[in-house]
């Protein structure tokens, strides 16, 4: 599991490769096991699967903000299933934030297991979305994750100077803190 989670990174490049109906149940039901405020969990789901779907739901996402537009997913990159995360607020007005996190987190990985990528998105037309899948205005939108099977293989890299991703070459190089920038004291 450790290195599961060390090695995880965004993916933004997809082979067009389909994920199972199946797959994203899988998923699904494991973000829904995810720790939950108060255990209301008010959590919902759409599983975005048909190539149809994934093609109208992509050009409502920005994408690699720090490389927008030439490092946007090309036509034979884009992601090839979407899970829409939508938060119940007839169950939970507002303060779901970190059951969010952690049912994404699980998603992440359980598809990262799989050998599936995944890029969590929030920068996203949440009413081209509602309009698009039909969500009931009760739902809120608060993210959703693009998956598909990586096409490109980001690596980690300390921080020079600069928190922004950048491409070396055609990797993109992701700059994380070390343990001492981000390790207060153990007391």
């Amino acid at each position: 599991m450790k290195e599961l989670i060390k090695s995880r990174r965004t993916i933004r490049k997809f082979l067009q490769k389909p994920i199972s109906c199946e797959q994203l149940a899988e998923y699904i039901d494991l973000a829904r096991v995810a720790p939950s405020g108060a255990n209301l969990q008010p959590l919902k789901y759409i599983a975005v699967q048909s190539k149809d779907m994934a093609d109208k739901m992509f050009p409502l996402v920005k994408w690699a903000g720090y490389l927008a537009p030439d490092y946007n997913p090309k036509e034979n990159e884009r992601p090839t299933a979407y899970i829409v995360v939508c938060a119940d607020t007839d169950i939970r007005k507002t303060g779901y934030d970190m059951d969010v996190g952690a049912s994404v987190e699980n998603i992440i990985l359980s598809a990262l297991a799989d050998g599936v990528g995944a890029c969590w998105m929030v920068a996203i037309d949440r009413d081209e979305i509602r309009k698009l899948l039909d969500i009931p205005i009760e739902y809120e939108i608060p993210c959703l994750v693009a998956l598909g099977y990586p096409k490109e293989s980001p690596k980690e890299v300390g921080i020079a100077t600069d928190i922004k991703y950048y491409l070396e070459g055609e990797t993109l190089c992701v700059p994380k803190r070390n343990m001492e920038a981000i390790l207060i004291k153990t007391v």
